[in-house]
């Protein structure tokens, strides 16, 4: 009898840990298109970005994932880069 207790507090513990991962939420994902090579340039562009984000109250990687692509100054490969 006390094997199939164990077995039976085993299993039910288990789905309980799946169900608590099925119900974690996804975050949003924000893609962040530029035109230019990340760099110092891009910098500042990027840390305005951010600042707007905060003043909505999303932080990078807390309630929000953010996609980088750059361009890199060809401006014919923004429509390869937005899926």
């Amino acid at each position: 009898m006390r094997r199939r207790e164990l077995l039976l507090l085993l299993t039910t513990g288990l789905m309980a840990a799946r169900a608590v991962r099925a119900q974690e939420k996804t975050m949003p994902v924000i893609g962040f298109l530029g035109g230019t090579s990340p760099g110092p340039v891009a910098a500042s562009a990027v840390a305005a970005f951010h600042q707007g984000l905060s003043d909505t109250g999303y932080v990078e990687n807390k309630n929000v994932v953010i996609e980088y692509r750059w361009a890199e100054g060809r401006y014919d490969r923004p429509p390869t880069l937005a899926p």
